[in-house]
């Protein structure tokens, strides 16, 4: 979502950091430093995961900084912070119309998804939305496309398109099998670092998606 489709002006890192302040960690610190260079690296990944190797295995703390996040993006949002990325309300349509069925997965808990959809007024423009808690583990894991596969009645693996704008989302695409692994260059991770997973396409946006799927 965030990157790839939504656009939150950089409302995951500020909340990352605003969330590691107040579990603690100073901000002009080097294990600031260290940590913000860890979420750049992880983004599209489960946001508990990656406190949990911030707080290396600290369920404690790790919990009691997720919730942080939570709250802190949800105050952005809620402050009219996210918006559709260019194109993607229009994406939507057209891979509707193509007889194309569309699910959306995230690093995000369900409660902050679905803030985000509700703020978007997107609950009926896409089939499905799944959380890492939807499906037992987040990317790079395959597990959130193996379970959209199953919940939309999806016949072949081979048929899913996958799009991302981060290493985690070409990755979990690639090990799911996907027939299409676009990485989208909107969002955490430019195009060398794109180029460097597993894909078949890069693309400038997700608006270009539809043309893809129509070759």
């Amino acid at each position: 979502m965030a990157g790839t489709t939504v656009s939150d002006g950089g409302a995951v890192e500020t909340s990352f950091v605003e969330a590691m302040v107040r579990s603690g960690v100073a901000e002009e610190s080097e294990q600031m430093r260290a940590a913000v260079d860890l979420v750049r690296a992880s983004m599209g990944q489960s946001k508990i995961a990656v406190f949990r190797r911030l707080f290396a295995g600290n369920e404690m703390l790790a919990a009691r900084a997720n919730d942080e996040f939570e709250a802190a993006y949800a105050r952005a949002v809620d402050g009219g912070g996210v918006a559709p990325m260019p194109g993607a309300t229009g994406a939507f349509a057209e891979l509707r119309e193509m007889g194309m069925k569309i699910c959306l997965t995230t690093g995000f808990a369900p409660p902050t998804r679905d803030r985000i959809l509700d703020a978007l007024r997107w609950h009926t423009l896409v089939d499905l939305v799944l959380s890492p808690s939807d499906a037992g583990r987040g990317r790079p894991s395959p597990d959130m496309i193996l379970t959209a596969v199953v919940r939309l009645e999806v016949e072949a693996v081979d048929e899913v398109a996958v799009a991302g704008d981060t290493v985690s989302d070409l990755l979990s695409g690639t090990r799911a099998g996907a027939g299409v692994v676009a990485g989208v260059l909107t969002g955490a991770h430019g195009r060398a670092e794109l180029e460097a997973a597993p894909h078949t396409h890069i693309l400038d946006s997700i608006a270009d998606l539809p043309a893809v799927l129509r070759l």
